[in-house]
C-alpha cells in the first residue's frame, strides 16, 4: 500500500527532528504517529545528501518494528554511524536533503528479472553482502549488467559475481520520497 503524501511528510519531518535532537544533545521523544500505516512493520533506508552528494545511507530490510521507529533509527544511523563518513555536524544539517526508501519484502530473484529503476538488489555470497537501492542505477545511468556488477563490488566481490550459481540475488522495490519532492510539489 503506497503511503499518502501526509504520511511521507510526517516521516521526513520525523527523520529531521530526530537528527536535530541528537545534534543538540537531547533525545527526541518517540511519538506515536496519527497514521495507522506508519505503525506497520516495514524495512526502510534513510539517505542523506549534502550539495547533491551522498552524505550517509543506512537501512534495514527487516520488518521488525513499526515503520516510524525504523525511520527514526535509520535516520540516526545514517547521520552518525555510516562508516564511509564522519558523523554529521550541526552546521551541516541545514544543507542536508533527507530521502526515505520504504522497502517491499525481499524475494529471491534471477539476474534477468532485474528492472533498472524498479528493483533494488541485495547480493549474498558466503560472508559477503551488498545492497543497492533502485534509484542508484537510475542516478548513474547504468544498465542491468552494470548495476549488478556494482552490487557485487559493493559486497566486496568481483564484478560478474552475480553470474556465479553460488551467489544469491534478492530483489525488492522501494517507495522513494524526499524533502525535495515536497519543495518541488512532486509528491
Amino acid at each position: 500500500m503506497p503511503l499518502e503524501p501526509r504520511e511521507r511528510l510526517y516521516l521526513l519531518q520525523l527523520a529531521r527532528d530526530t537528527i536535530a535532537a541528537a545534534l543538540s544533545g537531547r533525545k527526541a521523544e518517540p511519538r506515536v504517529p496519527p497514521f495507522e500505516g506508519l505503525k506497520e512493520p516495514r524495512g526502510a533506508f534513510v539517505t542523506l545528501h549534502r550539495h547533491g552528494q551522498l552524505r550517509g545511507c543506512i537501512g534495514t530490510f527487516e520488518a521488525r518494528a513499526p515503520l516510524y521507529e525504523v525511520v527514526r533509527e535509520m535516520a540516526l544511523a545514517a547521520a552518525f554511524n555510516d562508516p564511509r563518513f564522519p558523523p554529521l555536524s550541526a552546521e551541516e544539517l541545514p544543507e542536508v536533503e533527507i530521502e526515505i526508501s520504504v522497502l517491499s519484502p525481499l524475494r529471491r530473484g534471477r539476474p534477468e528479472e532485474v528492472e533498472v529503476g524498479r528493483h533494488g538488489v541485495y547480493v549474498v555470497k558466503g560472508v559477503y553482502r551488498g545492497v543497492l537501492l533502485p534509484q542508484v542505477a537510475v542516478e548513474h545511468g547504468w544498465d542491468r549488467e552494470t548495476f549488478l556488477d556494482h552490487v557485487c563490488l559493493k559486497a566486496g566481490l568481483p564484478p560478474r559475481c552475480w553470474q556465479d550459481p553460488e551467489t544469491e540475488l534478492y530483489l525488492f522495490t522501494a517507495e522513494i520520497f524526499s524533502e525535495k519532492d515536497f519543495r518541488e510539489g512532486t509528491t
